[in-house]
């Protein structure tokens, strides 16, 4: 298996208040190992024996988890073949309780635990009474938001960089603005893209109910 396929995986499995984690490499053919090294030499990996050890980091005390997977890209681009392992994961603690209530503190911890690399998204904001139904789509216009089938609440795309969807820093001022409004909601994250580039075209298309959206 691919070394990057490997760290996504990895990823998947880390919890949502990850902070720092140290992972480990091996490469099992010897005459590999120092060009693996070479590899990873931004990560600056402590070697023992066919083992290539380094730490990352959330709060840039390390290379970043996007670091890490261009680097292992490197390998596997280099036909090196190994495993790569989680050794051990740090957490932080989680600032829900400074923020309860607040849309965009959601909006913030949604995007904090997508993978580095998403591209696209297709969320929802469910609202808890039909009463916010004009004030909120009036706050997240910029978002184009349609409304959601059968339950108080809107559907809106999300593009990082380029693509159809508003911005992800236009949401999160969005979602300031129902903050101020004093309108609650929560927030779904219902599909993701990931490393994803654009070629001539506003992004990936999804369909729901037959219908693209």
């Amino acid at each position: 298996m691919a070394f990057e396929t490997q760290w996504r995986e990895i990823q998947a499995r880390l919890t949502r208040n990850w902070s720092e984690a140290r992972l480990q490499v091996t490469v099992p053919d010897p005459s590999q190992l120092e060009q693996a090294a070479a590899l990873l030499g931004p990560a600056g990996p402590a070697r023992s024996g066919r083992v290539l050890r380094f730490y990352m980091s959330r709060s840039g005390t390390g290379p970043s988890p996007e670091a890490v997977r261009r680097l292992l890209r490197r390998l596997d681009k280099a036909r090196i073949y190994g495993r790569v392992e989680l050794l051990s994961a740090g957490e932080t603690a989680p600032a829900a309780e400074v923020a309860r209530g607040s849309v965009r503190a959601e909006w913030d911890a949604v995007v904090e635990a997508l993978p580095e690399d998403w591209s696209d998204m297709y969320a929802e904001l469910e609202l808890r009474s039909t009463d916010h139904h004009d004030p909120a789509a009036l706050l997240l216009s910029p978002l184009n938001p349609t409304r959601t089938p059968e339950k108080a609440g809107f559907r809106f795309r999300v593009a990082r960089g380029s693509g159809y969807g508003g911005t992800a820093q236009m949401a999160r001022r969005c979602f300031e603005r129902l903050d101020e409004a004093g309108i609650p909601g929560k927030l779904n994250v219902l599909w993701t893209i990931c490393d994803v580039d654009n070629v001539d075209t506003q992004g990936p298309v999804w369909y729901v109910g037959g219908r693209a959206v």
